[in-house]
């Protein structure tokens, strides 16, 4: 998943624009001072790549990429590195991956190389090295911020499996139709999906996201590189730490996920935490009916979420005006909720209570015009306009098997109707992972101990406080800052919170961990 940005169509969407070309050959070229190669890079053929030339230049890839020219403003260089679509065959076709790198100004303490994950998976990076330097404060100083678009995404090589929606975290709804509904959709994205890249889709993993990882690695000439990742940057993180010891510094994963709770449905097991995010929501809505119009209490507030479900589920609502005009049913309302419930600071709470008015009122039949950022993100996310489509679902599909029976899933999606109405029928639905071709490698275990530091809000609706702490109880060595009574995905250098960024920044700066877990209040900031 995601970590959360402050726009409203990065709040609905986990997969953002990917653009770049698929490549046949390697354009490879001995370095002027290559880094000793790792050990095994010679017995797998990866030798040309680990010692690729990589040639720095302008960010900016069109008269019309606002986001290059920012980049070139701040002083950020661009670059593609060359990787094999098929680690196992790297004579043949490849791929690029687009990187950035802001570098070190203090270079007589230079640390080292930084590698950035934003999450997803989908998310992109190479914009993000500016706003990381601001949120490591004078660390940053000390280490080159390389940020990257992972394989298929952003800048890299690109894939669109051409869907009629951009997110498949959909709910089955309170009927049996409804979800054979679902298992009819699902079923049709994976297979255009396969229609249109067969040939990629079983090289898109985690794994070998992480294998690219050491290819930048070896390509920047560093030995070892450190790392910050949010939210599936996380599981990412941790993957690469496994596949290869040794190659890694200061490891830094916030709002993290144990490798055991990456499934196909990621959302089980965070019912309690997105509802106890939406009642505190509804509390803070309540103090401000004159506003929003949805109730003057928490229960009055929670009362009115039920009713737009309810009439969502008796006929699609009509919500927004003119050409921005959308008609929303009740597999899509629980991923409205879900997606507007992730951040507590006022402004990501009144930006939802808009939403949530606007939907109040079409429950009652008066559809209102939408701000151009909903509309966008709707766009998206109900009708995959705007950007490509399909590559969070390919990796996720491409790491871990699903269930190919329905009945499994619609038994579980029942079974939750009691305890999570909201967002049981959405949590326990099926995805594309049901009709996806089986991954080609197992999924990564942990075996290997990684002295990381790892943040954590305790009402984290996304990725989960517990499965942080289960994290912390694979790797002993590492140290888990905890934020409590907090209901936000991803912390450090965006929430705020003074004893979260001092914990990171310290741990930057020195590469040593704290003595013992800590917790942060959130009044800190």
């Amino acid at each position: 998943m995601t970590r959360a940005t402050p726009t409203a169509r990065r709040a609905l969407t986990l997969t953002l624009t990917l653009a770049a070309c698929l490549t046949s050959s390697p354009a490879l070229a001995a370095a002027g001072r290559p880094p000793a190669p790792t050990q095994d890079a010679t017995a797998t053929g990866l030798a040309p790549y680990h010692h690729q030339r990589l040639r720095w230049g302008s960010c900016v890839k069109g008269p019309d990429d606002t986001t290059g020219r920012d980049l070139d403003k701040a002083g950020v260089q661009c670059a593609d590195v060359t990787v094999p679509l098929d680690y196992s065959a790297p004579r043949g076709r490849t791929l690029t991956v687009a990187i950035s790198r802001l570098k070190a100004t203090d270079t007589r303490h230079r640390i080292g190389a930084i590698l950035l994950n934003n999450g997803g998976p989908g998310g992109s990076a190479v914009q993000s090295p500016p706003e990381a330097r601001a949120a490591m404060k004078d660390v940053g100083a000390r280490f080159d911020i390389i940020g990257f678009d992972p394989r298929f995404v952003g800048r890299s090589t690109p894939l669109d499996c051409g869907w009629p929606v951009g997110m498949t975290w959909l709910s089955a709804g309170s009927s049996r139709a409804g979800f054979d509904r679902q298992v009819a959709l699902q079923k049709g994205l994976a297979d255009k999906c396969r229609a249109t890249d067969a040939a990629v889709l079983p090289h898109i993993s985690t794994r070998n996201t992480a294998r690219d990882m050491d290819v930048i690695r070896a390509a920047l000439g560093e030995r070892k590189i450190s790392y910050l990742g949010y939210s599936y940057g996380t599981y990412l993180g941790t993957v690469y730490t496994q596949m290869f010891p040794g190659r890694h510094d200061r490891v830094v994963l916030d709002g993290a996920i144990t490798p055991g709770d990456w499934r196909a449905r990621l959302l089980q097991g965070s019912e309690r935490e997105n509802e106890k995010a939406l009642s505190d929501w509804a509390a803070w809505a309540a103090q401000r009916h004159d506003a929003y119009a949805l109730g003057r209490t928490r229960a009055d507030v929670l009362a009115t979420v039920d009713r737009i479900l309810a009439a969502s589920a008796r006929s699609p609502l009509t919500i927004g005006t003119g050409a921005d005009t959308f008609r929303i049913d009740e597999s899509q309302v629980p991923l409205l909720l879900f997606s507007g419930i992730a951040d507590d600071t006022d402004a990501a709470r009144a930006a939802f209570g808009e939403q949530m008015s606007v939907l109040a009122k079409a429950a009652q039949g008066a559809p209102t015009a939408l701000s151009p950022e909903f509309a966008a993100a709707l766009r998206y996310a109900l009708h995959g306009e705007g950007g490509p489509t399909g590559v969070q679902s390919a990796v996720i599909c491409g790491d871990v098997a699903a269930p190919r029976d329905p009945e499994p899933y619609w038994r579980d999606i029942e079974r939750s109707r009691t305890t999570h109405p909201l967002f049981g029928a959405m949590s326990n639905n099926i995805t594309p992972c049901a009709f996806w071709d089986r991954p080609r490698e197992e999924p990564t275990q942990v075996r290997r101990d990684v002295p990381a530091l790892i943040v954590a809000a305790t009402g984290d609706p996304r990725t989960t406080y517990k499965s942080s702490v289960a994290l912390r109880g694979l790797l002993p060595s590492s140290r888990l800052v905890t934020l409590e009574n907090a209901n936000r995905h991803a912390l450090f250098g965006l929430y705020g919170n003074t004893c979260v960024d001092d914990a990171v920044n310290d741990y930057l700066a020195t590469g040593t961990l704290p003595t013992k877990d800590r917790t942060c209040s959130r009044q800190e900031r």
